[in-house]
């Protein structure tokens, strides 16, 4: 599961630099959450745009359809199978760019998980509209090695070179689900 993760603006990550002043161009009266994210939390999410990724602003968390509430993150495995899920696997899917996500063990120490090396971590999602709010959950898949010991599941991680790949090409995208995700490193 993914219940919060990070999008810090840091000075040296240029990336996520871009992302940020590309969306504060295109939308600037719509407030962008950084730092700590939570569900429910306006964000930018890469969506294809003609024939590029491309940032809008999102909501994270699909609503439910018993109560309040919002559904943050979507099984892999099951996501093809599931109404809620099946039409955006299908034909909306999005790539959640961050600085790493956190995760907690058993005794609720929090830990930050991100790529060796890596300054940006693309997560895998979905999105959708629900009464003219775009919005999107996160993919999750079963914990490599790298994430066993601290909880079960974790994102589907995509590689730069994989995020536009996920976004347009449907075959691709449900055999990348199959994959084993890249080890990670932690803090905490």
């Amino acid at each position: 599961m993914c219940g919060r993760y990070s999008l810090f603006d840091e000075q040296d990550n240029k990336e996520i630099g871009k992302i940020l002043a590309e969306i504060n161009r295109k939308y600037p009266t719509h407030p962008i959450r950084t730092g700590e994210i939570f569900p429910t939390n306006t964000v930018p999410v890469l969506t294809i745009d003609g024939k590029d990724l491309s940032p809008k602003p999102l909501v994270w968390g699909f609503p439910k359809f018993t109560g309040s509430g919002v559904i943050i993150n979507a099984r892999a495995e099951t996501a093809e199978e599931k109404k809620t899920f099946r039409q955006s696997l299908f034909t909306n899917r999005c790539v959640v760019p961050s600085t790493g996500f956190y995760e907690w063990d058993e005794q609720k120490k929090k830990y930050l998980f991100r790529l060796p090396g890596e300054q940006t971590l693309y997560m895998a999602g979905l999105c959708k509209e629900y009464d003219g709010i775009r919005r999107y959950v996160i993919l999750t898949t079963a914990a490599n090695n790298s994430m066993k010991a601290i909880h079960n599941r974790m994102p589907v991680i995509l590689p730069k070179d994989k995020m536009l790949l996920w976004a347009t090409d449907t075959a691709a995208a449900l055999d990348y689900l199959h994959n084993e995700m890249p080890e990670l490193v932690h803090t905490g």
